[in-house]
């Protein structure tokens, strides 16, 4: 019982750690008192429980927006995540009365393996609840990102926790503490230049988020809902001054799409290159675009200040179930699904948009937003600008889109990249390149430009390293999972607790 108490009160602190209530520094107890409530577990079937009720209770809390997609989004979808967090308390359970230095790797490689599987697994992976996003509002965490990204970031958290459980129950070792410290002191050492490194990147670079909502915020009106979401964004479009920003941006599905495609649509088009002839800027303008009856395609068109269209990139990752059915003939009975007659194809890579004067765009859509890889990518491929171009419409008033930008800030904070996060129905906000605030957020459901001005810049060490911290914790769990497998022997002259 006390096992179970302990790991269900983690399970509340760190749901309470992220947005919209905070702060995020509440994760550290809240995954120290699972790693307590697992360290009392007697065998691997305890081990499952308790992981299975700390991973229902957190990601049943941190998801419960989800009900706005219907039942049929937010169960399985617990059920799927809790199910990592059952398999890692069965897994942890059986070293519970091995040395403590032991114990700590495994507890820290192990979350580090169930991360980097749950990251890419089933349908690509889902990244969100990683613990490292709870920080977003916390500096220290963000100046640590450029060096360890927030995979890092989830692994110095767990570390850090294990530590303080060794600490509390008297069990901890040498060994152990030098395990915790050494990736913390290497990654402090590596962020220390940041603070003492002065940048002079001249004025700053001006952009607008059109935020122009729908007809019917938060939900479906049809037949026109797609067209007078476009005609909404041209609108609001035309009160922004010429030669006032460089940049524009419309977020996901803001042309309306299909019947307002830009590519496709020759008066769609020339209505946006007008308004970048007009204003003189560059234009990226989210498009939803069927190319038959049964696929389509999810892009940012990209418009320069002559108005013509001089490019796109394509979504790679898509929403499995809410953009394409996987596997659709099995799932073909669930009613739910019938809004989904088209599956989306896939683009196959970054792509990076030279605006002069030194700015490379990049950009991702959505979903891809809250994976540390995609963003990544562009920013490998040269971008020193990153767009998050989304459309949150189905987040309704819920804490999704707080939590998704907790996630973008992170994506800033660890590229060391400034961020433009565009939503069709908000909140929108630019982000700089140590993952602040430059804007204030918007209001959901409301229709408003922000302005803000960003500095491009060179990106950080994370973006050409990845999550080595995370890939090495895994990697040195396995071993001293392998190292470990042979039975305890207590002999007179060496306890269970000795290393």
């Amino acid at each position: 019982m006390t096992g179970l108490l302990l790991v269900v009160g983690g399970a509340v602190l760190s749901v309470l750690a992220f947005p919209r209530i905070g702060p995020g520094w509440l994760i550290l107890p809240g995954v120290a008192l699972f790693l307590a409530g697992l360290r009392t577990a007697a065998n691997r079937k305890q081990g499952l429980l308790l992981g299975g009720a700390y991973g229902l209770v957190f990601y049943g809390g941190l998801l419960w927006w989800f009900v706005e997609l219907g039942l049929i989004a937010v169960i399985p979808l617990v059920l799927l995540l809790a199910s990592f967090v059952a398999a890692y308390g069965w897994w942890l359970a059986k070293y519970n009365h091995h040395p403590s230095g032991t114990w700590f790797l495994l507890a820290v490689g192990g979350w580090a393996l169930m991360e980097l599987i749950r990251y890419r697994f089933p349908f690509h992976g889902f990244e969100w609840g990683a613990v490292g996003y709870a920080l977003s509002d916390q500096f220290w965490a963000r100046f640590l990102a450029p060096v360890a990204g927030t995979t890092g970031i989830t692994v110095l958290v767990v570390a850090v926790s294990a530590l303080a459980v060794l600490e509390v129950t008297r069990r901890s070792s040498g060994a152990a503490r030098a395990f915790a410290l050494i990736p913390i002191v290497v990654a402090v050492g590596f962020s220390l230049p940041t603070l003492f490194t002065s940048y002079d990147f001249g004025p700053p670079y001006p952009v607008a988020i059109v935020q122009g909502s729908t007809p019917c915020p938060f939900e479906h009106c049809p037949p026109d809902e797609r067209l007078r979401t476009f005609e909404q964004h041209l609108e609001l479009t035309r009160t922004i001054a010429p030669g006032s920003v460089e940049l524009v941006v419309w977020s996901e599905g803001s042309t309306g799409g299909f019947n307002a495609d830009p590519v496709q649509n020759p008066e769609i088009g020339e209505a946006i290159g007008a308004e970048a002839r007009r204003i003189g800027a560059w234009f990226l303008v989210g498009s939803d675009r069927p190319l038959n009856e049964t696929h389509w395609v999810n892009a940012n068109v990209v418009f320069n200040p002559e108005g013509e269209i001089v490019g796109e990139y394509r979504k790679q990752h898509p929403v499995p179930f809410g953009e394409y059915i996987p596997f659709r003939p099995l799932f073909e009975w669930i009613p739910a699904l019938d809004q989904v007659p088209r599956d989306m194809i896939p683009g196959t890579g970054p792509v990076v948009f030279d605006l002069g004067d030194g700015v490379q765009l990049g950009s991702v859509i959505s979903f891809e937003g809250g994976f540390s890889r995609y963003p990544r990518q562009h920013a490998e491929a040269g971008a020193n600008l990153i767009v998050v171009a989304t459309n949150e419409a189905s987040y309704g008033l819920t804490p999704g889109s707080d939590q998704f930008i907790g996630m973008t800030r992170m994506r800033a904070a660890e590229l060391r990249l400034p961020v433009v996060h565009a939503a069709v129905t908000g909140k929108s906000v630019v982000i700089g390149f140590e993952g602040e605030f430059l804007t204030e957020p918007s209001g959901l459901g409301t229709t408003e430009i922000v302005y803000g001005g960003v500095q491009p810049r060179a990106p950080s060490l994370y973006a050409q390293t990845g999550d080595v911290l995370m890939v090495t914790a895994a990697v040195v769990g396995l071993v001293t999972w392998w190292r470990a497998r042979k039975p305890l022997v207590a002999s007179p002259d060496r306890t269970l607790e000795e290393e």
